[in-house]
């Protein structure tokens, strides 16, 4: 016997929660399906932030700086506290190579409409007085936020099952037929079938073994991020912290012959921010290793020597955990956001990579807003499925 529901999301992180809590404000009859626990996969293992000055100018910024306005009524609106905050963000520059690119990004950006500045070194100092001399200057934007994943899943959890939303745990999809145009089973691992019009790929870095099952090859694969946190420790200053050279690289590939090649080879970005908990996450590496969760000794070390080479300061604080965790990684650098144009009624929400939970809000209000035919304020063709050869 089958259930019959308007929409099917499978996979319960961040992202397709979002997709269903929005669905259901809409009044749809929606089925959350996750293959284990709830935000199990990158939504509880990763950092808080909600980052605006790591976006290239385009329709990432674009959707990040939505998704910002859309986190500060979720924070009025959802029935738990889900610590947001907007402390702003420093992007610290260490040489005149850097600083050169980040003029020019800064620019951009700018022209954009992101509230960012350059800080001098003088600036930089009276803003953070216990940062290394050496750095030379610093990015500044007052609206580089950030939140508590969990409690943002709690939240609209709360709200959508109130609403209708029914959620199954421990439930993985073995398969996906489509019966028709619009008209879609999904069957678990259990032998449970669910009959819907539409379905929402929401898997993250398991959205590719999703896509088999229907004969969609999906370049998403699992980008490992380590992460250290602290115990609770006194603010560095007004703001959280990230290094230049990983946002450099991205802008200029050459960079990469001035960084110490096992920091390219692991990926490490430095990113430093503060829980409501005052402990601090420090990140982290960017690792393709399969789905191999475990932490290693070196990417630690290199993290833990990146975070004290710019805040010597750190070498005195305790590291009281660690984690890692599994960003979706897309070939092209950017999520897969609507419909398959060959399976009608399929939509993918996945591929984020580290802009999960900055993008979670707008892409559950897109997918939402795209089911339902409304015409939407910017243009997502570039982050189309239809990029696919399907």
């Amino acid at each position: 016997m089958s259930s019959k529901f308007d929409a099917v999301v499978v996979g319960g992180g961040i992202i397709g929660i979002s997709c269903a809590y929005y669905l259901t404000l809409e009044g749809k009859k929606v089925l959350l399906l996750e293959k284990g626990e709830i935000g199990e996969g990158a939504s509880t293992s990763c950092d808080d932030m909600i980052l605006l000055q790591s976006k290239r100018p385009g329709i990432l910024l674009t959707l990040a700086m939505e998704s910002l306005e859309m986190y500060k009524k979720l924070a009025q609106e959802l029935p738990v506290d889900i610590e947001f905050e907007s402390r702003g963000g420093m992007v610290l520059i260490e040489s005149q190579s850097q600083l050169s690119l980040m003029e020019e990004f800064v620019r951009q950006q700018k022209a954009l409409g992101l509230e960012v500045d350059l800080l001098d070194q003088g600036e930089v100092r009276k803003r953070c007085p216990m940062v290394s001399p050496h750095i030379l200057a610093s990015t500044y934007s007052p609206l580089d936020s950030q939140v508590n994943p969990m409690m943002v899943m709690r939240g609209m959890l709360r709200e959508a099952t109130a609403r209708g939303l029914k959620v199954m745990r421990f439930s993985p999809v073995v398969d996906m037929e489509l019966v028709a145009p619009y008209h879609w089973k999904v069957t678990t691992e259990r032998g449970e079938i669910y009959e819907t019009s539409f379905v929402i790929n929401a898997a993250g870095a398991w959205a590719a073994s999703l896509g088999k099952l229907v004969g969609i090859e999906l370049p998403i694969k699992p980008k490992r991020g380590q992460i250290a946190v602290t115990e609770a420790m006194p603010r560095l200053g007004k703001t959280n912290f990230w290094s230049a050279d990983y946002i450099v690289m991205k802008l200029n590939p050459d960079f990469a012959k001035e960084r110490e090649p096992v920091l390219n080879e692991l990926g490490i970005g430095l990113s430093m921010s503060q829980a409501s908990s005052a402990n601090y996450f420090l990140g982290g590496t960017r690792e393709f290793v399969g789905f191999d969760k475990g932490v290693t000794r070196t990417a630690l070390k290199l993290i833990l020597k990146e975070a004290t080479r710019f805040f010597p300061v750190l070498r005195k604080v305790n590291i009281i955990r660690t984690f890692s965790g599994f960003r979706p990684a897309s070939g092209d650098g950017k999520p897969f956001i609507g419909p398959v144009p060959s399976k009608p009624g399929l939509y993918i929400a996945a591929g984020h990579e580290g802009d999960g939970i900055a993008l979670a809000p707008i892409t559950g209000y897109a997918i939402s807003s795209m089911i339902l035919g409304k015409k939407l304020p910017y243009d997502l063709t570039e982050l189309s499925p239809a990029r696919l050869t399907v």
